[in-house]
């Protein structure tokens, strides 16, 4: 508020003076605060001189530049400096967007210290930071400034109107004791208001407006005889409106207040804090409508900006987030009768290596360019895009046929996306996948929604990406128990779930067992009895199969140490094979945690066989060779499993450090009945010969048939295993051997 001079008020802006040392003619500050008088004053309603309003605005100066290096960083005193402006009467719609422009313009540079040799050291707290920091810190300035300055305006204006609102209504009662005795005291009043007073009959004809009001809607001549407030009508008036006028007029209330917008003569748009009140006569009949208005354009426009910035994104433009679940909130609670929704979550596929190798500033265009993309595939007023996240964008249609249009609005973005995107001269390809979801308001809250949408779209990854997938519930069904034992792998090797089940080896010449594989179950606390194929690949990905392959090594050396303390003296000792996988393979404590288990053990070398996939060898460079080479020279056996199927050159099995080849039972099916497939005889017997001309032994899973067990002992295999012989249980069943063709 201002002093009874009219002068700002000591306490803020210039009264801050003493808190900073006096400026020299070369302070960069003095500088700022020059220009700042130069770009304001004009427009500002000061009495102050400008050399005066400079002396105001340069303690307000120091205070922004203090608070651009405060650390840590603090808007609150420029909330102070907007206020301060107020004071200093820099209250016209023009003077806001002149500061603000100031300060975008030049506070940062006229911040920051000439040279180090010319400054001294910055206080702790107060370090300089590098420009791009700076930049957003004097943004968030300006914001700061603009809430405090229309906070203050606001509050001034509060005060003005309470005041005015108090003469109006004294000068009501007076009207309506006496009209004619009070006139020369509400015209007084009347005339001298800042804020927008009009009177109107019953009837809506505008009677009389003052000053102020006329200003408001470009002059006098917007209020020509015969004008009436029923023409003021809006098509953004809040709902009621109508209602509440007419209750006014008719006497069943006395007052009412709305935020209305107008349409003047030249066709812009002012927008008014409106209060209308009803004035009755000395018996308490309706008379006059009293209209006060409030001039908020300007207000209201910083608002609008504010929202915008608060519901976009900032690089693309695009709605972001917040706005987005803001509008599927919206749909998602519409009434049973409401139509169905869609919703597209697309992510782009290998984003990241963008950024790793081009870097984020090419990274940033190419999204820019994407977002126009997909926003071009946006032709109806009940779709929606936004980005969402670093790559991630959501779309939302609405409307009978969602699902179907939702479909349509993916293979639209995937067509837009399919020509490469030219960023500095460099052409980059961009590829995308899309999860689809449809459902009805009322049936499906947001966060399944959103679930649904991010499964489907990692099922569209999987499939290969740059497609989209339709959601489909048994498939998230499967998703999430994935999921959920993805959680429970870490805390099921803690509480002791896993279990082993070994399955003879059997020797083919004479049927006696040779040793046994290993074979890890979960005892799922839920799902019961989980076989390997339907946890060991979640164990891979995130991690789990190193320990979890450790702990199986362990209780696996330790089974064969029993049973060789349990054989006959002098019998031959059993062999129990155990998997490796690939990250098993390439960890760096391999050969040493496997000797540990063998000492710890009491066991031979040569009573472990560890079997890593012919994948997972076939093409490994010497240093990935080199931990079974290590192990081998100890005496423990390796063993190719699933040979055959990956299309290995035969003669690369000479540098491999294996001793045994384990021949995939895609090769022997044709040998379950007589007579065999002669394909898959010639196939064996070659892969045998090859074997043995190698010094490597040939053991044959899926053994299910006597007729395929004397088949393959007759090409020479030397073990098989297979449920022929038995099935995989418990350690104390391995010499039961079923024998039986399985059914």
């Amino acid at each position: 508020m201002t002093s009874e001079s009219g002068g700002p008020r000591c306490e803020r802006g210039a009264g801050d003076a003493a808190e900073h040392p006096a400026p020299t003619d070369s302070d960069p500050l003095r500088r700022f605060a020059g220009i700042w008088c130069r770009a304001v004053h004009p427009l500002a309603a000061t009495t102050m001189t400008p050399e005066a309003f400079e002396d105001y605005l340069l303690p307000l100066a120091h205070r922004l530049s203090a608070a651009l290096r405060s650390s840590p960083f603090d808007t609150e005193a420029a909330y102070g400096v907007g206020a301060a402006l107020v004071d200093a009467q820099c209250t016209e719609p023009e003077a806001l967007p002149a500061i603000l422009g100031v300060i975008d313009a030049h506070l940062v540079s006229c911040s920051t210290p000439a040279a180090p040799s010319r400054q001294p050291s910055a206080e702790p707290g107060h370090e300089p930071p590098a420009d791009e920091e700076a930049r957003a810190r004097c943004v968030r300035l300006q914001h700061a400034l603009a809430a405090g300055f229309v906070r203050e305006l606001r509050k001034r204006e509060r005060d003005e109107q309470a005041a005015i609102s108090r003469a109006a209504l004294a000068a009501r009662t007076e009207a309506e004791k006496a009209l004619h005795t009070s006139e020369a005291k509400f015209q007084a009043v009347f005339e001298g208001a800042v804020i927008g007073v009009g009177i109107a009959g019953l009837d809506g004809e505008v009677l009389v407006v003052n000053d102020a009001m006329a200003r408001m809607f470009g002059g006098m001549d917007f209020f020509r005889p015969g004008r009436n407030v029923t023409e003021f009508v809006h098509p953004d008036d809040v709902p009621g409106a109508h209602e509440l006028y007419r209750e006014l007029v008719s006497g069943e209330r006395d007052h009412f207040r709305i935020e209305k917008p107008h349409y003047r003569d030249d066709g812009s748009e002012l927008w008014t804090n409106l209060t209308v009140t009803l004035l009755r006569d000395s018996s308490g009949a309706p008379q006059y409508q009293l209209a006060l208005a409030e001039d908020i354009t300007e207000h209201r426009r910083l608002r609008e900006r504010l929202r915008y910035e608060a519901t976009h994104d900032e690089l693309t433009g695009l709605p972001n987030r917040p706005l987005f679940l803001e509008r599927l909130d919206q749909v998602l609670a519409a009434g049973d009768d409401a139509d169905r929704f869609g919703v597209c979550y697309l992510d782009l596929d290998g984003f990241k290596a963008v950024n790793d190798s081009l870097g984020h500033i090419v990274g940033d265009r190419m999204l820019k360019a994407v977002a126009e993309r997909l926003q071009g595939c946006v032709n109806a007023p009940a779709e929606l895009i936004a980005r969402v996240g670093g790559d991630e964008f959501l779309a939302l249609v609405t409307g009978p046929a969602a699902q179907a249009d939702g479909a349509a609005l993916a293979r639209r973005m995937l067509a837009a996306l399919a020509e490469p995107v030219r960023v500095e001269g460099r052409e980059l390809r961009v590829r995308a996948s899309i999860g689809v979801v449809d459902g009805r308001a009322g049936e499906i809250g947001r966060a399944e929604v959103l679930r649904s949408a991010d499964i489907t779209m990692y099922r569209a990854k999987a499939a290969g990406g740059n497609r989209y997938e339709i959601a489909d519930a048994d498939s998230n069904a499967r998703v999430i128990a994935r999921h959920s034992l993805t959680n429970g792998l870490p805390s099921a090797l803690e509480k002791g779930e896993f279990f082993i089940e070994y399955q003879p080896l059997v020797r083919l010449t004479d049927g006696t067992v040779r040793g046994a594989e290993a074979l890890v179950r979960w005892l799922h606390p839920v799902h019961g009895v989980l076989g390997p194929d339907q946890f060991i690949p979640l164990a891979e990905d995130t991690g789990l199969i190193v320990p979890l392959g450790r702990w199986v090594l362990e209780q696996a050396a330790r089974q064969a140490r029993e049973w060789r303390d349990a054989a006959d003296e002098g019998g031959e000792p059993l062999r129990v094979n155990v998997n490796l996988s690939p990250c098993q393979l390439s960890h760096p404590t391999l050969v040493s945690d496997t000797v540990a288990v063998l000492e710890n053990a009491g066991l031979c070398p040569s009573a472990l066989c560890l079997e890593v996939t012919e994948n997972d060898l076939i093409g490994a460079d010497e240093s990935a060779l080199r931990p079974l080479r290590q192990l081998a020279d100890l005496g423990v056996d390796i063993a190719l499993d699933d040979f055959g199927t990956g299309y290995s050159n035969l003669s690369y099995l000479r540098r491999l450090p294996v001793s045994t080849l384990k021949l995939d039972r895609s090769f022997t099916r044709g040998m379950q009945r007589a007579p065999a497939d002669p394909v898959d005889v010639k196939i064996v017997e070659g892969i045998v010969s090859l074997a043995h001309t190698l010094d490597l032994a040939v053991t044959v899973e899926g053994v299910e048939t006597a007729v395929q067990a004397e088949h393959l002992r007759g090409l020479g295999c030397d073990t098989g295993q297979g449920w022929y012989y038995a099935r995989p249980g418990p350690p104390e069943r391995l010499h039961t051997l079923a024998l039986a063709d399985a059914s």
